[in-house]
């Protein structure tokens, strides 16, 4: 299992030397929709690929060619020169191409040990499962890899950005020549994602090669030797990662020129909203919130920063109703009055919306229409004394908001399934637009979209803050946090550990904050995620 990982080998030359993989005018089609067209792209040993462009661009389609997901295409595949055609997964594995998934791709019931070696069981003389040995090669592999993981947990006893650990170390425990990584650190903390860094660095010297799709451009920038940009199917360009500014990049993916990527427009904050003193909620007898106090006035956007663990998520729950009333303590005050919220439902009905972390768990009925999604949280309005909904009063005000909106869905009753990140993210937006809302709740509004899509999600939220809007805003995006925000509160082991103003922002300052007890074991490698 990853021996390559403890090899010492030389890197190899991945620009002098023939492509490991190739593919030739791959073109594919869906019905409607031709989803690549005429793309060739190659791959090397020894070097990590960045793959971008926005949702929709073609990137998990040629990726799941690639490893054996999809396999009717135009077009054709060589492995080192020699024509390939993957009937399936395993064949792809079998030729060295592994793929961790942006959806986990782990069975919850099963354990760590279980999922890492799933498909390829161990067993004794007697043709038993032998799950002594088995553990055993799983816990050597989590030891490698410097994850201090049990082994013998079910999936589903751990974090999310465990299990996405835990999928990384699946996919190294195989013969891999080329791993193709795609959005892999959705769910990490910083600290993770450097280490996942420090593993794909290794990868690259010990002659395996990277494809890395991700929307976050800071982390192409920073481990990518190569960049292809795709556009609706296309490839519109590939460089070097050093050598192809930031700004150029942005414009290739979104097809315009991006003077400005999160525009902030002046508000004059009005009267309070939201006033949180000394908030305090307990798990067990750990402090998740610990007398933190937050203030939030109309038109203002107020940011949450802080590290993985620090109490953001919980912070919104609370204020939210997702928690019983008895296991908080402290004051939660809307227009100046105290209120007590039993659940969310309540919450809304006072004007506060969520946009929750996992929007397809958390904000969305991925097997409903556009439309029954976005009328989720008013349904009330639209029936009538006999409790039966006015479908032509619910199909006018679904119809308004995918239009002020500019939602990207063939009609208002396709699956919400079936939209692209950014536009899934909006119908959840527009779900509370219906309701009489004062206060926003944003927890990471952009994780998983590309940058076109967070651009038109923050372009919307400086538009509702223009009129009159409260904005409490969760983000690990710095970037996204200094360019949006009126002011920025800084969340560290659940305690607020700082307050700027947006004349006052300072980044190393901000971090600090962050990490300001960062030597305690709940911000190591996986505790702290």
């Amino acid at each position: 299992m990853t021996s390559a990982l403890l090899t010492d080998l030389a890197a190899p030359d991945a620009a002098a030397s023939p492509p490991f993989m190739s593919m030739r005018n791959i073109t594919k089609r869906f019905p409607g929709v031709v989803a690549l067209d005429d793309v060739s792209f190659d791959v090397h040993v020894g070097q990590v690929h960045g793959l971008v462009g926005e949702n929709g661009a073609g990137k998990s389609t040629l990726v799941k060619i690639m490893s054996g997901i999809y396999t009717e295409y135009e077009g054709s595949m060589l492995m080192e020169g020699k024509p390939v055609a993957f009937e399936n997964t395993r064949e792809a594995i079998d030729s060295g191409v592994a793929m961790i998934h942006q959806e986990l791709n782990l069975v919850p019931e099963l354990s760590v040990f279980e999922n890492i070696v799933l498909g390829r069981e161990i067993k004794t003389r007697l043709g038993t499962i032998d799950r002594g040995a088995m553990r055993k090669a799983a816990q050597a592999l989590m030891s490698r890899l410097g994850l201090d993981i049990d082994t013998n947990r079910t999936i589903d006893r751990l974090r999310v950005s465990q299990r996405q650990l835990v999928e990384i170390a699946k996919a190294l425990s195989l013969d891999t020549r080329v791993i193709v990584m795609d959005e892999p650190t959705s769910a990490l903390s910083d600290s993770e994602v450097e280490y996942l860094f420090g593993v794909v660095r290794g990868l690259r010297e010990h002659h395996v090669a990277v494809i890395y799709i991700s929307h976050r451009l800071d982390e192409v920038y920073a481990i990518a030797d190569l960049v292809t940009v795709l556009r609706d199917g296309r490839v519109v360009g590939s460089g070097l990662a050093g050598k192809l500014p930031r700004r150029e990049l942005i414009s290739m993916m979104v097809g315009r020129d991006l003077d400005v990527l999160y525009p902030k427009e002046p508000v004059e904050p009005g009267e309070e909203v939201l006033r949180v003193e000394g908030l305090t909620y307990m798990q067990g007898r750990k402090h998740v919130l610990d007398d933190v106090s937050v203030t939030v006035r109309q038109g203002e956007i107020v940011g949450v920063a802080g590290l993985m663990g620090a109490g953001r998520t919980q912070l919104l729950e609370a204020i939210f109703g997702a928690y019983p009333p008895e296991s908080l303590r402290g004051n939660i005050m809307l227009d100046g009055q105290r209120v007590v919220f039993d659940s969310p439902q309540d919450a809304i009905a006072r004007g506060l919306g969520l946009v929750a972390e996992d929007r397809k768990l958390q904000s969305l009925v991925l097997e409903r229409s556009v439309s029954e999604n976005t009328t989720l949280a008013s349904l009330r309005q639209f029936m009538n004394g006999l409790r039966i909904i006015n479908q032509r009063a619910e199909k006018q005000a679904v119809s308004r908001i995918v239009d002020d909106l500019s939602i990207k869905t063939p009609t208002i009753d396709t699956m919400v399934a079936s939209l692209s990140g950014g536009n899934q993210q909006k119908v959840v937006i527009g779900k509370f637009l219906l309701t009489d809302i004062a206060l926003f709740l944003l927890d990471e509004p952009t994780r998983g979209i590309d940058v076109g899509a967070k651009a038109e999600i923050y372009q919307l939220v400086g538009q509702l803050a223009q009129n009159g809007t409260a904005f409490l805003l969760v983000s690990s995006e710095m970037p996204e946090l200094l360019a949006v925000c009126d002011r920025i509160c800084v969340l560290c082991d659940g305690r607020l550990t700082g307050e700027f103003e947006r004349d006052a922002f300072d980044q190393e300052a901000i971090m600090e904050a962050a990490t300001r007890f960062s030597d305690k074991p709940s911000d190591s490698l996986v505790a702290g995620a």
